[in-house]
């Protein structure tokens, strides 16, 4: 017969399954990407795993009124909302893209109370990149 597997503690007390909201982060990094169509607001740790996210597309934008600097605007207060209750106080700032709502993404993050440590721009820039195709015969 199997022996039985003692039982630690009582299942009682609330949920076992979701610690996500126990982990309290006091610094973190905000990644903004801004594209022509769309603005993606991603909050990770500093070791880079992924708190909150937000992109003007989930916040109820359709079409192209999601490259929009309200839309961004939206977006990152979206995502800010939900780590400040976790207790973020500090964070750094990448943004990347050559989108509409890079600077509306920056303002409302300036707003939200979160202290900014530094923005940094990681927009990727070809070193004169890829080798262009042959010129087609006329």
């Amino acid at each position: 017969m199997a022996k039985a597997i003692p039982r630690i503690g009582s299942r009682r007390n609330g949920r076992i399954g979701s610690r996500k909201s126990a982990r309290r982060i006091p610094k973190g990094v905000i990644h903004v990407q801004a594209s022509f169509n769309n603005t993606i607001v991603t909050i990770t740790d500093v070791r880079g795993r992924v708190v909150s996210w937000s992109s003007a597309g989930t916040c109820g934008f359709k079409g192209t009124r999601r490259g929009t600097p309200f839309a961004a605007q939206t977006a990152a207060g979206n995502a800010i909302r939900t780590v400040v209750d976790q207790g973020m106080q500090r964070a750094e700032v990448m943004i990347k893209g050559p989108g509409l709502g890079r600077d509306a993404a920056l303002r409302a993050i300036r707003r939200s109370g979160i202290l900014l440590t530094f923005v940094r721009d990681v927009t990727p820039m070809p070193h004169n990149g890829c080798r262009p195709p042959k010129k087609r015969r006329v």
